[in-house]
C-alpha cells in the first residue's frame, strides 16, 4: 500500500507481520490485515492475530520527514495520553495500549486494541438519515470527563510550544504555524505581524484561563467511533487519534466537533447537553468565551491550511479547501477586530 500523504509510508502485509511479531515476539501469526484510512497523517492497519485479537497499528512517518512543528513525538504521545485516560477516566473509551516499539529499520509504531464500531462518515456513507445525537452527547460527556484531568503546563508536551500561562501558550502555539508557515513556503491571507496582533490584542481574555485541562484537541467525526447501543440507538464506543493532545481551555476542545461552524451559536447541539449532563464546570458561553472561540476557530484554520503541503495539498491540487479555509480565516479575523 502506497501511503496518501507524504508522512504516511508504503506498508506490505508482510511487514506488518514483522512489526506484530516484534511486538509480541516471533511466535505471533497475522491471520489478516489491511489498510485503515480516514486519517492523513501515520499509515494505520487493522490486524488479525492468529490468537483471535483484532489490533490496530499505527506506524510514525519515518525518521527525517519534514513535520510541522507540533506534530514532532506524536507516537509516544499517543500512548501517553490513551494511558492517562485509560487509568484517570476510564468512562471515556479509548483502545488499550498493547505496545510501543521502535527500531533503527522500522522507525516507531504504537500497537492498541481495536475497538467496535465505525466513524461517523463511514456510518453517514451507509445511511445518512442515521440519528447520531447520542454519539454527539455521548462526546459531550467524555469530554468533561477528560477535562477534569490536569497537567503541569498549559500547551504541549515535550519541545513544543508551551508555557506556564495560557496566553504565553497559544501565543507560541500561533507562532509555531507561522514558523511552519514559512518554512513550506505557505502563503496566508493575512500576514503574520497582523495575525500576533490580533492574539496580543486579545491577551486579557486567554488570560481568564486558569486550569490546565486535558483536551483531545481533534475530535473531528473521523476520530468518533459509534456502533448501536441495547436500545439500538448509536452509541459512542470509541474517541481515537489522541496523539495531538494539549493542555488548556476546554473551549478549545468545542472547534474540532463542529467543524465550520461556531458552538456559541447552537447552546442545545448534543454535545453541549453531554458535557453539562455529567456535572462538568459551566460552559459559559458569553462575550470572553465568544472571542477565545474565535481565536480558536483562527488557530484551526491556519493550522489546516498550513498542514496542506506536509499532505501533498497545494492550492492548485485542492483550490476548495484552500478557498474555503482562507473565507473562514477571513470571518474569523473579521468578528475579533470588531471585538
Amino acid at each position: 500500500m502506497t501511503g496518501g500523504s507524504p508522512t504516511q509510508r508504503a506498508l506490505t502485509t508482510p511487514e506488518v507481520a514483522h512489526l506484530i511479531r516484534s511486538s509480541f515476539g516471533a511466535d505471533t501469526g497475522l491471520r489478516d490485515a489491511g489498510p485503515l484510512g480516514g486519517g492523513g497523517y501515520a499509515t494505520v492497519w487493522w490486524a488479525l492475530l492468529d490468537d483471535g485479537r483484532r489490533v490496530v497499528l499505527k506506524l510514525a512517518p519515518p525518521p527525517g520527514t519534514r513535520l510541522l512543528r507540533y506534530e514532532r513525538g506524536l507516537c509516544a504521545a499517543e500512548a501517553r495520553y490513551f494511558r492517562l485516560v485509560a487509568e484517570r477516566a476510564p468512562e471515556v473509551p479509548v483502545p488499550p495500549v498493547l505496545h510501543h516499539g521502535t527500531d533503527p529499520a522500522c522507525g516507531e509504531w504504537l500497537v492498541t486494541g481495536m475497538l467496535l464500531g465505525r466513524s461517523l462518515p463511514e456510518l453517514a456513507a451507509v445511511d445518512m438519515s442515521t440519528d447520531d445525537g447520542p454519539v454527539r452527547f455521548d462526546h459531550g460527556a467524555a469530554l468533561a470527563a477528560l477535562h477534569r484531568i490536569t497537567g503541569d503546563r498549559f500547551g504541549y508536551e515535550g519541545d513544543r510550544a508551551a508555557g506556564s500561562t495560557w496566553p504565553e501558550a497559544f501565543t507560541a502555539m500561533l507562532d509555531a504555524l507561522l514558523a511552519d508557515a514559512a518554512d513550506w513556503d505557505v502563503r496566508l491571507p493575512v500576514s503574520a505581524r497582523r495575525l500576533r496582533a490580533l492574539v496580543g490584542r486579545h491577551h486579557a481574555v486567554l488570560a481568564r484561563v486558569r486550569r490546565r485541562a486535558l483536551l483531545h484537541f481533534d475530535g473531528w467525526d473521523g476520530n468518533l467511533l459509534a456502533a448501536p447501543g441495547p436500545d439500538g440507538r448509536l452509541r459512542l464506543c470509541g474517541l481515537v487519534d489522541g496523539e495531538r493532545f494539549l493542555y488548556g481551555d476546554p473551549l478549545l476542545d468545542l472547534v474540532s466537533p463542529l467543524l465550520y461552524r461556531r458552538v456559541e451559536d447552537e447552546p442545545e447541539h448534543p454535545l453541549l447537553r453531554g458535557y453539562r449532563s455529567v456535572g462538568a464546570e459551566p460552559l459559559v458561553l458569553d462575550g470572553s468565551a465568544r472571542r477565545r472561540l474565535g481565536l480558536y476557530r483562527l488557530h484551526l484554520y491556519l493550522l489546516m491550511t498550513v498542514e496542506m503541503p506536509s499532505r501533498g495539498m497545494t492550492p492548485q491540487s485542492h483550490p476548495q479547501r484552500h478557498a474555503r479555509l482562507a473565507g473562514l480565516l477571513d470571518t474569523e479575523i473579521a468578528a475579533l477586530d470588531r471585538d
